[in-house]
């Protein structure tokens, strides 16, 4: 029971009128992330915020802020994400010419680096990236679009990744977003997550103080 789980809301589910006090109210209940789901319109259907958003986010927050790029040439955008406050940088490696030359550009920059696996991107073909990545993150649903349910499936992505891991002596964290609940969490916890990404469910919950401690459990 030594394991160290950790939160990282989506800041997608907060109430954007009131983003200051939502940011300033997730350490006090648990959290330890701030996960930002940034979309270009391009990669994915939807656009949410860039630099300027992750930038006024870091001005309050005191938790380390988790960005997601679901956009098109990664690359190009690297230090202006760090240079706004991004502290963790992931990114789809199908989206960028260069993935290797980025995830080797952020570490030089001193931040966490990182790939995304889509639920049809297979981890293998990536694999030789992985020991250039601080963290994988894997999503349960597609990225970029909404309502969507939990992928069973992803149960078996998540050993298989860690079985690689292990076999290769590499110490990354295994991140999951998508679909993430009470009643899923200590079962990916047990399949070798360390990060659990939940935004309806921490902030739509009665008692979020009470949901981050819940997903902790397993």
């Amino acid at each position: 029971m030594d394991k160290q789980v950790l939160i990282s809301p989506s800041i997608l589910s907060a109430d954007f009128a009131n983003m200051q006090r939502d940011i300033e109210r997730l350490q006090s209940w648990g959290a330890d992330l701030i996960h930002c789901d940034v979309m270009d319109g391009n990669f994915v259907p939807n656009i949410t915020f860039g630099m300027p958003m992750v930038a006024a986010i870091s001005k309050v927050a005191a938790l380390p802020l988790d960005v997601h790029l679901m956009i098109d040439k990664p690359e190009k955008y690297i230090d202006a994400f760090i240079d706004s406050g991004a502290n963790i940088l992931t990114f789809h490696p199908e989206a960028s010419n260069k993935p290797l030359d980025a995830l080797k550009r952020i570490r030089e920059r001193g931040v966490k680096s990182g790939i995304v696996l889509n639920p049809n991107i297979d981890f293998f073909d990536w694999a030789h990236l992985a020991p250039y990545c601080d963290i994988i993150l894997i999503m349960s649903v597609y990225a970029g679009f909404g309502r969507q349910k939990f992928i069973e499936q992803t149960y078996g992505k998540i050993q298989a990744i860690k079985g690689y891991l292990v076999k290769e002596g590499l110490d990354l964290l295994l991140e999951i977003d998508g679909g993430v609940n009470e009643q899923n969490s200590a079962k990916l916890i047990a399949h070798g997550i360390d990060i659990l990404v939940a935004g309806s469910a921490i902030f739509k919950s009665d008692n979020p103080a009470r949901t981050i401690a819940n997903l902790k459990k397993y």
